[in-house]
């Protein structure tokens, strides 16, 4: 046996512990366990070693009220304006806090989880922006493309091609449900990352590539965001997406020129017509007023002609009228008036007829003045 003395004497009472009743210092009779009073009184004589002089019992409790006091005391913490907080009682959710001075059990009992609810993440897809980490705090709008990710640009296309997709995605955690962007999601990051991935070409494949590329981003963006909200709402992530931004639609770089020419001449067909459309809307009413134009003037010329015809056909209606009673007169009177107007204008000499008394005179005819001499002619 290991208390042997190989082979030494032993002591009376025969037995290793070298001491009357075995190793509880007991008697004859031993075997007895000691008493706990023994056992407390020796215990606290050993911790009074490792005490200052004079530190008695009472000491020991005050020291132990104050230690647990400090520690009860630790349990206090802050949570920011852009925060809310978390506990957990022994590992298991407990409730959550609003911003300020709260409370919860210390570690180990307790601990408490911070999230920033307010601030707001970006996660690109296709690209990785120069200077920048995914998922970092940053103007979402002012965007430098740097190195693709093609593995998560080409998608497929409901008519069987391939569409070279940019796009990021603005979101934060949900303020209502932080517990569960705390509990139910390991990878965060990567989880919204796939959602949107996976969203943007449920959306592709049932297009076709053309409308794709010249579709309106406002129709692409809302329908993206709406079924990412949807799958997260399923995962019960606690990811509240803001935002889906399209930076870029492209076919993919082997053929781009050839597409490029394909929409270039769509845009100028479109362009030729357009102006065609415009010269049209030109042309078309301008000939129409001009006929409108003609048409008036014909009417107001057949207008003025019949009645100019009835006026002179009732002047000549009165005049035969007058003829019928008077016919020398009106005769002489239609001979002066005619004479009026074709003599009226003209220069004359008028001269009376000798056979009739008139004076006899040498008859002549005034020639008109002549211009002087310009350049040699008359």
């Amino acid at each position: 046996m290991p208390w042997s003395d190989q082979g030494g004497p032993r002591n009376q009472n025969n037995n290793p512990w070298g001491q009357p009743g075995g190793p509880w210092g007991q008697g004859p009779g031993g075997g007895q366990p000691p008493d706990l009073e023994e056992l407390l009184r020796r215990s606290q004589e050993g911790l009074k070693q490792f005490l200052p002089t004079g530190f008695g019992g009472g000491g020991l409790a005050i020291l132990v009220l104050l230690t647990l006091l400090a520690w009860l005391f630790s349990g206090f913490y802050t949570v920011g304006p852009n925060e809310i907080g978390l506990n957990q009682i022994f590992g298991k959710y407990r409730g959550k806090t609003q911003a300020g001075l709260n409370y919860n059990l210390p570690a180990p009992i307790g601990s408490v989880i911070k999230l920033a609810v307010t601030d707001r993440n970006v996660t690109d897809v296709g690209f990785r922006e120069e200077g920048h980490a995914d998922g970092r705090r940053r103007n979402s709008q002012a965007v430098r493309l740097g190195p693709e990710a093609p593995e998560e640009s080409l998608m497929l296309t409901g008519d069987e091609n391939i569409a070279d997709v940019k796009f990021r995605v603005v979101w934060q955690i949900d303020p209502s449900k932080p517990e569960d962007y705390a509990f139910n999601v390991a990878n965060p990051q990567t989880t919204v990352k796939a959602v949107a991935e996976s969203a943007m070409r449920e959306i592709v494949g049932q297009s076709q590539i053309q409308k794709i590329l010249t579709a309106d981003r406002k129709v692409i963006e809302p329908a993206c965001q709406a079924l990412m909200q949807k799958i997260l709402d399923d995962y019960h992530s606690g990811v509240l997406v803001l935002q889906v931004l399209l930076l870029s639609v492209d076919p993919p770089q082997q053929v781009i020129a050839a597409f490029r020419d394909v929409t270039a001449a769509q845009q100028d067909a479109q362009r030729m017509r357009n102006e065609a459309d415009a010269y049209a809307n030109r042309v078309v009413p301008e000939a129409r007023g001009a006929a409108a134009r003609i048409e008036q003037e014909a009417e107001a010329y057949r207008e003025q002609t019949v009645a100019e015809a009835r006026g002179q056909a009732a002047r000549f209606e009165k005049i035969y009228d007058q003829y019928k009673n008077a016919p020398a007169l009106t005769r002489q009177r239609l001979y002066i008036e005619t004479m009026e107007r074709v003599l009226g204008g003209a220069e004359k000499v008028i001269l009376d007829d000798p056979a009739k008394g008139g004076a006899s005179v040498a008859p002549f005819v005034p020639l008109p003045s002549f211009a002087p001499f310009q350049g040699g002619q008359k």
